[in-house]
């Protein structure tokens, strides 16, 4: 018997949470296959198979706290895989559960329909097909609105169902015709209109690894530094008319989408460059002036919000940034960061504005001096030489900490960031 154990997570992180099992009980197992993955308050950790074999137990649940060392289950390297068709007998199918969620046939509310014999055929001779594994805020979601996550298409890694992807298929439900989809509506109409008390009002769940993380982090940024944003508003007209002439060139040529944020990026760090106290730090009382930036991109996730950098953007220019800043986003969707991808970030750059925030106030980075918000484009009027023209506009806010840095070079930052945005062409003199 071989015990499967929390490995070590890495520097200064002693506990993780139980993400997801990709095998079960009495699955083979070939060696170096994934057993399971680990959340940490930085990044997923997957365990694999020291050795072929059998999955015989599984001691730790999706959502367990574990710590380094513990055992997560146990296999045995000389037993062989129990058929899934040999053990459907001995788990009951839940039957009662299914019917309840569908309109009872004529035959089963006929109040002369004969009575089943006990003798009939075993209706579990069969197992019922496997759920799909699904991330707990699908499930979560499925639950609230009725909906079977058996027959949404996962589009995470190995199938996996996201809440996307329980998103996605209540609009689907939501734009279908109603003649059409009248036979497919009660399974929803039933769990929607359940009598009082059938359902609990309120749901309890226990916070992950990573969120407790990131609400520690938030409140340690907010008590440890002298936490003060200012405001800037940028004409995006040229940078606008630059990305349309320029996306279709570079997805073709350099495959990859241009988006405003490599400018954003480029534009900030020249910022940073004439105004090195931003991308300064405090250390105890020393000021630490960096002359490098590792810029960090925060990119929302299933697993929550996670900041990873790009390492020396300095020294990139906006196709190099766009690059890199396309790879870490999909690092981070798929839960393949790394600790490096997350630590010894400089300066960090939040957009809001992707999911229609007109304006904010972005919390800073700890240990991080400053952050920068981005917001929604959208058209105002303003006053152009004496007229009012309608421009595509966008506000932009500094966070910082205003212990190292004054406002006058909060301010003077988002003038340099609006001076660039605004005559993209001053940026390729660096």
């Amino acid at each position: 018997m071989l015990s499967i154990k929390v490995p070590p997570l890495g520097e200064s992180i002693t506990e993780a949470t139980v993400s997801r099992w990709l095998k079960n009980e009495g699955d083979a197992v070939a060696a170096g296959e994934t057993l399971v993955e680990l959340e940490t308050d930085k990044i997923t950790v997957e365990v694999p198979a020291l050795k072929a074999g059998v999955l015989t137990k599984r001691a730790k649940a999706e959502g367990d706290v574990v710590a380094v060392n513990d055992t997560l289950g146990d296999m045995d390297e000389s037993a062989q895989p129990v058929p899934r068709a040999a053990t459907a007998t001995s788990a009951p199918a839940p039957a009662t559960a299914a019917l309840s969620l569908t309109a009872p046939s004529p035959a089963a509310v006929s109040p002369t329909a004969p009575a089943q014999p006990a003798t009939q055929p075993a209706a579990h001779a069969t197992q019922p097909p496997a759920q799909p594994s699904s991330m707990p805020a699908a499930r979560r979601l499925g639950a609230e609105a009725g909906i079977d996550l058996s027959t949404v298409p996962g589009t995470g890694r190995g199938g996996v169902v996201s809440k996307p992807d329980v998103v996605a298929a209540l609009s689907a439900a939501a734009a279908a015709p109603v003649a059409p989809a009248r036979a497919a509506v009660p399974a929803m109409v039933v769990v929607r209109r359940s009598p009082a008390g059938s359902e609990p009002r309120e749901s309890r769940e226990k916070m992950s690894t990573r969120r407790k993380r990131i609400a520690e982090n938030l409140l340690q940024a907010q008590h440890a530094t002298a936490h003060l944003t200012t405001f800037n508003e940028i004409d995006m007209s040229a940078i606008v008319a630059l990305r349309e002439r320029m996306k279709e060139k570079v997805e073709k040529e350099h495959g990859v989408k241009l988006s405003f944020m490599p400018f954003f990026a480029k534009a900030a760090i020249m910022s940073l460059k004439a105004f090195p106290v931003v991308n300064a730090q405090i250390d105890g009382d020393s000021l630490v002036y960096k002359n490098y930036v590792n810029l960090g991109i925060a990119v929302a996730s299933e697993a929550g919000l996670v900041v990873p950098n790009v390492k020396d953007a300095d020294s990139l220019g906006i196709l190099g940034l766009s690059q890199e800043i396309a790879a870490i986003a999909k690092r981070a969707r798929d839960g393949k960061l790394t600790m490096d991808d997350l630590t010894a970030g400089t300066f960090t750059i939040t957009n809001g504005g992707v999911f229609g925030s007109l304006i904010s106030t972005p919390i800073i980075n700890y240990p991080q001096s400053g952050i920068l918000g981005l917001h929604k484009i959208q058209d105002r009027p303003i006053a152009v030489s004496g007229q009012v023209v309608i421009r595509p506009m966008m506000y932009v806010a500094l966070s910082y900490d205003h212990r190292i840095i004054d406002g006058q070079h909060a301010v003077l930052f988002l003038v340099k960031l609006k001076e660039l945005m605004e005559d993209p062409a001053s940026m390729l003199i660096d």
